[in-house]
């Protein structure tokens, strides 16, 4: 196994009890699946972006009074210049297939966010990095992978433990679609930040990704107001 754990990751310096690893266990099961199913139940009540800037504030909260949590977290821009080339090789992948998958099999989806509402798009371009991806990574990279990591280790069990936290989250917006690209999309953000310890890292990355998907043609499984 990889020992390539960025101090963003790594768990307090004192081992937790099996006490305090057994609530750890319950409140991550209930933030982040029970809450979850909560608000689906309720039939998902309102836009997510208001209660995900306040966990994501919250969490951050949380962070910054933690004297273990590196600053450089926050963004870490050194990681961006290590990162950024197989970041942007694994994405080109990842944009062609897309393309071309939809080409193939829904072709009149093709770009059809850019090519019928232009402005939307760019609002979207502006706005989604904001208001919606670094929160997010806030909570699922950073709060969540030092909380967690007494439970869950440092290694691939954490990184898993994000990915199905991240994926089960995108049950709100009523597909399964959604679930299963951000599952995937979760381990690789994870495991990103994970390597870099960069929240801007990983932010970049999902960025990346969201942007992709609001670009060809598949923005609609990921926007609340079509969950019903």
């Amino acid at each position: 196994m990889t020992t390539d754990v960025s101090p963003a990751a790594r768990p307090p310096a004192t081992p937790p009890t099996v006490a305090r690893r057994g609530y750890l266990a319950v409140e991550y099961a209930l933030l982040f699946f029970g809450a979850v199913l909560g608000y689906v139940l309720a039939g998902s009540p309102g836009s997510p972006i208001p209660p995900l800037l306040l966990l994501a504030g919250l969490a951050a909260l949380y962070l910054r009074r933690r004297p273990d949590v590196d600053r450089r977290t926050w963004w870490g821009w050194a990681a961006l210049r290590t990162e950024w080339v197989p970041m942007l090789r694994l994405w080109a992948v990842a944009a062609g297939v897309a393309v071309v998958a939809l080409a193939v099999l829904a072709p009149e989806r093709l770009f059809g966010l850019p090519r019928e509402a232009p402005l939307l798009w760019v609002a979207v371009v502006l706005l989604y990095p904001l208001f919606s991806v670094y929160p997010q990574e806030v909570i699922f990279r950073a709060f969540l992978m030092r909380r967690y990591a007494p439970v869950f280790g440092t290694g691939w069990w954490l990184v898993a433990a994000s990915a199905l936290a991240f994926g089960f989250v995108h049950l709100i917006f009523g597909n399964l679609l959604s679930v299963l690209l951000t599952l995937a999309g979760g381990w690789l953000f994870a495991r990103r930040y994970r390597r870099s310890g960069s929240l801007l890292v990983a932010s970049a990355e999902h960025a990346l990704y969201g942007l992709l998907v609001f670009t060809v043609g598949l923005g609609d499984f990921f926007y609340h107001g079509a969950a019903g």
